[in-house]
């Protein structure tokens, strides 16, 4: 009789965890709060899984992320969960550390790693636009815990103090009029980092890498600050159009960091 209250009471939790399922466009509830998942392809369903968390643009939600070919088509393709939390009001306070929407993304982190096995030694933080100036608040408030930024045409003001200093990728395009290119003093195009650039104790010593390109709609000139004193390094792509995502950028990012073992 014990043997089959046991079975009853095991059946009927994985019963309750079934219904409380959520992924893609169904999201996981989180107090009043919620985020969407998407798990790469080839998940054999226990291994860890790097994670990356990307916030979304201004007036968009976690339900475009997870089926954005740029973003989880990346994510998917190279064995990385994906997390999309949802902005109040479909936007993010990313203004200053006032904040709570940090506070609300870690523990985003904390209750996917209830539902899935979640390495924590690789953590990307993205977004773009308005989501990229929310994924360099989160870096900037809670950098200990994250591996890499991939920032897509959106930053803070470059006085803002962080925590910790943070592996950085960012990309940016000069002609962007929606999250304007934040060109420095004296037309500096090196401007849009330099407070990564302070952040991790980088010279001045800069490596212009020349140019490279994903798909031939775009080309990027990279810059790369590796003489830093953190040890992480400050990379970031130009390119000559406007505000949008670059077909295949993320993708490329993701797959270099993970053959470096970050």
């Amino acid at each position: 009789m014990r043997f089959l209250i046991a079975l009853l009471l095991l059946f009927s939790g994985l019963s309750a965890h079934a219904q409380e399922a959520c992924e893609q466009q169904v999201p996981c509830q989180l107090g009043d709060r919620s985020y969407h998942v998407k798990v790469p392809d080839d998940w054999d369903g226990v291994t860890p899984m790097p994670v990356m968390l990307h916030f979304h643009g201004w007036m968009r939600q976690g339900t475009l992320i997870v089926k954005h070919g740029r973003i989880s088509g990346a994510t998917r393709r190279s064995g990385v969960l994906l997390l999309a939390p949802n902005g109040r009001g479909k936007t993010w306070d990313f203004w200053d550390d006032s904040t709570d929407d940090v506070g609300f993304a870690l523990r985003v982190l904390e209750d996917a790693a209830q539902r899935y096995p979640i390495d924590r030694s690789r953590l990307f933080v993205s977004g773009y636009s308005y989501g990229s100036a929310m994924a360099w608040r989160f870096a900037c408030e809670a950098g200990e815990t994250v591996t890499a930024l991939l920032a897509v045409s959106g930053t803070l003001r470059q006085t803002e103090e962080c925590s910790a200093p943070v592996d950085v990728r960012h990309v940016h395009g000069l002609r962007d009029t929606v999250m304007d290119f934040p060109m420095g003093p004296g037309g500096d195009e090196m401007y849009p980092v330099a407070l990564w650039r302070r952040q991790n104790g980088c010279t001045e010593d800069v490596q212009a890498l020349g140019e490279w390109s994903v798909t031939r709609h775009d080309t990027f000139r990279r810059y790369l600050w590796e003489d830093c004193a953190s040890g992480k390094p400050v990379r970031l792509d130009l390119h000559a159009r406007g505000h949008f995502i670059p077909r295949g950028w993320i993708k490329q990012q993701l797959d270099e960091l993970l053959a470096q073992g970050s």
